[in-house]
């Protein structure tokens, strides 16, 4: 069932039930998910569906693009000047974003992303990042939210506020960034991941950010506020610890490891909750995701990213450039079908190593030419 359907038949139940079951949403991206509580809580549920209902998408998704970009430039006016219409405004390129799920082209998996580090603001704003900037970041009232000095975003913990508010990183391939939240936890954000999370945790409520890619984090102790990492098909329970979270859209698995301190692991099919010990990994194969398995590992395989180093054990060449392309920003387009399953153990520093310095050497392995263009390299037997 596509994304759009999800969310549609998600809402009909709401605007019968008027609730939200939580596990309804699970499946759901955070922005999907974040939408549909926005409705709910605004009383804008049955407005959405009269809007999403009274479309055939495949003959008016002209006219659909035409009404919100007609809408999108005036997104600020009418924000300033009535709720009312800014929240029909939110419902409308809320449902932008349900619709081109269907309509957006197939991209290849090491696909070049947009080389831009991008800070969604609750307002809606984009703020465009730069990796060795040093100034203030304002929310919408002027009030500093947080500041930024080089590739770390410092959050201001002083807010009395009882409302959750969300902000968005979103670290695109070839590049890393790191956050201080506003409870004192790190993270670290490997190339090509976004994280959601709360511009200031509230008293009395869980700690919990959404995460879709890899990221490591120290978590600050806080035994009555749990901190919970949500990643796709697993959620990460912690009071505090160090870990490292993997959970990348066009990889097979999620993952954890566990450096220090423990965690409790679940999802939609556990009946209670799995527990990790440091030096082990908790996983689950997203094509049969019934249950978590526990292995022992070596950590610094899965952390010694956030020094550089890009490691392969026992990696299957098909698996490896997907993490060649969002480490370098490169698209790779192999024509030599047998070497995708070819298995390497490797390790290159990006800092150090080229991309041309990898394929050289991966080709000296198992012969292959190469030619690149800019960003993208094409393999040939």
């Amino acid at each position: 069932m596509h994304t759009n359907e999800n969310i549609i038949n998600i809402l009909r139940e709401i605007a019968k039930t008027k609730t939200i079951k939580p596990e309804s949403l699970k499946h759901l991206s955070p922005e999907a998910q974040e939408l549909i509580r926005n409705l709910h809580e605004d009383n804008l549920v049955q407005e959405a569906l009269e809007f999403s209902e009274s479309l055939n998408v495949n003959e008016n998704w002209d006219k659909l693009k035409l009404t919100l970009t007609e809408k999108e430039t005036t997104v600020t006016p009418l924000w300033q000047k009535a709720f009312k219409y800014a929240a029909i405004l939110v419902v409308l390129l809320g449902l932008l974003f349900v619709f081109k799920q269907q309509f957006a082209p197939n991209e290849s998996p090491t696909q070049v992303a947009t080389d831009a580090i991008e800070l969604l603001l609750e307002d809606g704003s984009v703020k465009t990042l730069d990796s060795n900037g040093n100034y203030k970041i304002a929310d919408a009232q002027g009030k500093v939210i947080v500041n930024q000095k080089d590739d770390v975003l410092n959050y201001n913990s002083t807010s009395e506020s009882q409302k959750l508010v969300y902000n968005q990183l979103k670290v695109p391939y070839g590049k890393t960034f790191n956050i201080v939240l506003s409870d004192g936890t790190k993270v670290y954000l490997n190339s090509g991941t976004s994280l959601k999370y709360p511009v200031h945790f509230i008293n009395g409520k869980n700690r919990e950010v959404f995460l879709d890619g890899e990221a490591y984090f120290e978590v600050s102790k806080d035994k009555n506020h749990p901190f919970i990492v949500n990643a796709n098909n697993m959620n990460i329970k912690v009071l505090g610890t160090q870990f490292n979270v993997s959970s990348y859209s066009d990889e097979d698995e999620t993952n954890t490891v566990l450096v220090e301190g423990s965690v409790s692991l679940t999802n939609e099919n556990s009946n209670a909750p799995t527990l990790l010990k440091p030096g082990f990994k908790g996983y689950i194969n997203k094509n049969n995701p019934t249950s978590i398995e526990i292995e022992e590992v070596d950590t610094k395989i899965y952390t010694e990213w956030m020094n550089g180093d890009v490691i392969f054990r026992n990696s299957i060449f098909k698996d490896m450039v997907k993490k060649l392309a969002r480490n370098y920003n490169v698209t790779i387009e192999n024509h030599y079908e047998s070497l995708n399953q070819k298995r390497f153990n490797a390790s290159f520093n990006r800092k150090i190593e080229s991309i041309d310095d990898i394929m050289v050497a991966i080709s000296e392995i198992y012969p292959f030419t190469y030619s690149k263009t800019e960003n993208k390299i094409i393999i040939n037997p």
